[in-house]
């Protein structure tokens, strides 16, 4: 079965310096089992591929339903520096929930 992320969970994005960071919460228990199951550092560092330079970092935060990745090098060198539209992220978040995963059980 094929889903998208944004049928079990929302996210939010935000920046510190030149790494993006986005937070994805699932809406139900079960649901944080599936994104912590199948959304991998590798694979939102080939989603964003062309945009995030540097490493994916990922954090569990079981207590919440939620996963935190850590974008490095994706923001043009931060706010106050970068010529890209979004250098704070905020899009990002929206983008992630697009990705689409094949649950296998």
């Amino acid at each position: 079965m094929k889903i998208q992320l944004k049928d079990i969970c929302h996210g939010r994005s935000g920046d510190k310096g030149d790494a993006a960071n986005i937070g994805l919460i699932a809406y139900k228990k079960e649901d944080y089992k599936i994104i912590k199951k199948y959304v991998t550092a590798a694979k939102v560092k080939k989603h964003f591929e062309g945009i995030c330079l540097g490493t994916v970092e990922r954090y569990e935060m079981p207590n919440i339903n939620a996963l935190n990745f850590v974008l490095n090098e994706t923001l043009g060198g931060g706010g106050t520096v970068s010529l890209k539209l979004d250098a704070q992220g905020k899009t990002l978040a929206s983008a992630l929930l697009k990705i689409e995963i094949e649950i296998k059980d």
